[in-house]
């Protein structure tokens, strides 16, 4: 993954660049269309590639629970599976888990959740989700990480953090063992709260990442706050 500035903008940070992904040139910034389930809704692969779209979206939890793993395994890739012949990018469905599930529970290594579907039980852990990735066929895989709600107090957004943190540290080692073609970003964690975003971002960045990407934000906090947390 090489990543080139093309031009920069004298009076913020702001910059275009082209990203090379596994010989996919993608220009930066670039807009996904969200394939959350693997296609885009009412778009055929062919739409998306006559529109110049490069890169697409998928959420490795729903994903995970439908298909599935080995439905995805024999077609070898959700590229293969719904034709798609550009980059793929899939978040560790982290989120999904706390968002759209009310039984949820914590552990050391990872958190247990029922699925929003049937009702049934599953185990996600940073390893487990890498491999689940690794099935997908994603350009660029998402560690799992503890997004806390925008309006959590200090105590919460510790807990993010720590868990965050940890769990990174898990995705690296289990990925470093047997690295390929796709690349692993860590994502910073921190709420609405300047010092807990910068603590984290320090110590995501501290590891060998091929990227970074911004946690819990924009996920319904004031404008304002994204803002500020953004030029923090």
């Amino acid at each position: 993954m090489i990543f080139q500035t093309t031009s920069e903008d004298t009076l913020t940070k702001a910059r275009t660049g082209i990203l090379n992904l596994n010989g996919i040139e993608l220009k930066t910034p670039v807009f996904m269309p969200v394939g959350t389930r693997g296609v885009v809704k009412t778009l055929s692969a062919d739409d998306l590639e006559e529109l110049e779209y490069s890169l697409i979206l998928g959420n490795t939890y729903h994903l995970y629970l439908r298909p599935g793993t080995s439905v995805l395994d024999r077609f070898g890739g959700l590229k293969k599976f719904s034709t798609w012949k550009k980059a793929l990018l899939t978040d560790s469905g982290g989120y999904q888990v706390f968002s759209l599930n009310s039984l949820f529970k914590y552990e050391q290594d990872g958190v247990r959740f029922q699925s929003h579907i049937d009702g049934s039980r599953h185990y996600f852990t940073p390893n487990s989700v890498i491999d689940i990735q690794r099935s997908i066929g994603s350009d660029i895989m998402m560690v799992l990480d503890d997004c806390a709600p925008f309006d959590s107090g200090p105590e919460r957004l510790k807990q993010s953090l720590d868990r965050t943190h940890r769990w990174a540290e898990m995705s690296v080692q289990y990925w470093e063992k047997n690295k390929n073609s796709q690349h692993l970003f860590g994502i910073f964690q921190g709420g609405i709260d300047l010092d807990f975003r910068l603590e984290s971002l320090n110590t995501i960045t501290s590891l060998p990442f091929d990227g970074i990407a911004i946690g819990g934000l924009s996920v319904g906090e004031p404008r304002k706050d994204s803002i500020r947390i953004l030029d923090g």
